[in-house]
């Protein structure tokens, strides 16, 4: 008998449908699986057949099984394939009997201990996505990801403990536990932030955060040890507007396909911190590998990217970033193919100042090129921070819940001014929006005339400023461009790099 199961892939961020081909023939009892599939695809053998035993059921001796993973030119990776498997040994060898009507619109994922329980499994929310769009009504997954897989409306989520325990509820033996999304509430994860009040002075760096988290800008903070670039840095997540339901499930879906969804967190609703070390390789911060997985800079998507001591990151990990800091994407290809990720972050990056480093500004020229440069809108010097400020009681500062909420009025006109567009924020405008969006009278053309012969403004770095400026205007409430605005924007690009 011949069965024919769905399951599903992850080939980046998608998932792709996978149909489970299962024959029985006569013969010595040989098990194949073909498809193009990984070793752990392969090992699913041992797996399977223990797990049909530990639930109760014998495959019959003199019979070939043949399980087929369409289609052949797919890569299969991983035991996510395991309940698929056996339930189609089950139906082949007539151990069990369920209508294949009744197949028809369920897909299956998990991987299978030996006992006959369900294993966690990466990409559940992609392929709950995948089940809406090719209207699959159906999708079974392991207990444990359940939930995940319900963040997607429309689709009718089984939650199995075990294959005997499936089986019992596609008979009708046993009433399925059904998972409804809107019992799936959001979950803050990881520690909490540190507040803007607790960082003693340092008035005009918090500016600078500030406008950075308005806008979505990328900041690049130089100053001595201990003046408080990394508390800087930790603080900036609290002042981003939270996640829309839409970037939750953009977030999710990322750290789901690499498996580093928190187990009791179906769906993520804080910003991404991720800091990278200055020894991390150009494949961990992009992505890539033999099967192509999220990097750094998409697991910062919607959130921070820290790079911290920036002129010790190596020159080639550092180019790396410069096409997904202007597309906000990153495509990586390799022999089976190409993926895309996506890759919209905020990059807050911090070192020493060019006198402390060795080799000074010639070592951070070699570092850090100038079109690398001249992605990082605001650029500023990090004092050290006198006695009195230090001395200062935290009440007398601003809080992170005061300028969170001067970001948020901000987003909102940015809101209102990008409403039918596809952008949120000031720095995902192009030219020919920010020459419709962002008119400049002649005091400001004058300005920045003067700022691109004395300053050696590149066009990007000048239509940059006028975003910058764009911000500014927007946190000070106006609906207009002026001079004062594009002096500060001005004030935050000098080069930090050419400073001893």
């Amino acid at each position: 008998m011949l069965t024919s199961l769905t399951s599903f892939a992850t080939i980046g961020l998608k998932s792709e449908r996978i149909t489970v081909e299962t024959a029985v023939s006569p013969g010595e009892g040989h098990f194949f699986i073909v498809g193009l599939g990984d070793a752990a695809v392969q090992e699913s053998k041992q797996r399977v057949k223990m797990a049909i035993r530990s639930s109760g059921y014998r495959i019959p001796t003199g019979r070939i099984l043949t399980v087929n993973l369409a289609p052949a030119d797919l890569k299969k990776v991983g035991p996510r394939y395991d309940l698929a498997i056996a339930l189609g040994i089950l139906l082949s060898l007539d151990l069990i009997t369920i209508e294949s009507s009744q197949l028809e619109s369920i897909a299956f994922l998990g991987e299978l201990a030996l006992d006959g329980t369900l294993r966690h499994v990466s990409g559940v929310l992609s392929a709950s996505i995948a089940c809406e769009h090719l209207g699959i009504k159906t999708l079974v997954v392991p207990a444990i990801d359940a939930p995940e897989a319900a963040l997607v409306p429309g689709v009718r989520v089984i939650a199995a403990t075990s294959l005997s325990d499936l089986l019992h509820i596609l008979r009708g033996e046993k009433e399925p536990p059904l998972i409804e999304a809107s019992a799936c509430s959001p979950k803050n994860i990881g520690e909490e932030g540190i507040d803007f009040c607790d960082i003693r002075g340092q008035q005009q760096a918090k500016r600078v955060m500030e406008i950075a988290a308005a806008g979505g800008h990328n900041v690049l903070l130089s100053g001595v040890p201990g003046s408080g670039k990394t508390l800087l840095a930790r603080a900036f997540r609290g002042i981003l507007p939270p996640l829309s339901r839409e970037e939750s499930l953009e977030v999710t879906q990322i750290y789901s396909v690499a498996n580093l969804l928190p187990k009791d967190t179906p769906l993520l609703s804080r910003r991404p911190f991720r800091l990278v070390h200055h020894t991390a390789s150009g494949v961990s911060i992009v992505g890539g590998g033999q099967i192509p997985g999220p990097g750094e800079i998409s697991l910062a998507h919607r959130g921070v990217l820290f790079l911290d001591e920036l002129a010790e990151f190596p020159t080639q990990v550092l180019e790396v970033l410069r096409q997904p800091l202007e597309d906000r994407s990153i495509t990586i290809t390799r022999a089976q193919g190409s993926v895309t990720f996506p890759a919209d972050f905020i990059m807050v990056a911090a070192m020493n100042p060019p006198s402390m480093i060795p080799g000074g500004k010639h070592r951070i020229e070699r570092r850090i090129s100038p079109p690398l440069l001249d992605r990082i809108d605001l650029r500023i010097d990090v004092k050290a921070v006198p006695m009195e400020d230090l001395r200062r009681l935290p009440q007398a500062q601003t809080t992170t819940a005061q300028i969170a909420a001067r970001v948020r009025d901000a987003r909102a006109r940015q809101a209102k001014r990008f409403k039918g567009l596809p952008i949120h924020t000031n720095k995902e405008m192009n030219v020919r929006q920010i020459d419709r969006l962002c008119p400049l009278d002649t005091p400001c053309e004058t300005l920045l005339s003067q700022a691109v012969d004395l300053l050696g403004l590149s066009a990007r770095g000048y239509h940059r400023t006028i975003k910058v400026a764009r911000t500014i205007a927007d946190l000070e409430g106006d609906d207009a461009i002026s001079a004062p605005h594009i002096a500060e924007a001005l004030q935050y690009r000098q080069s930090i790099a050419m400073q001893e």
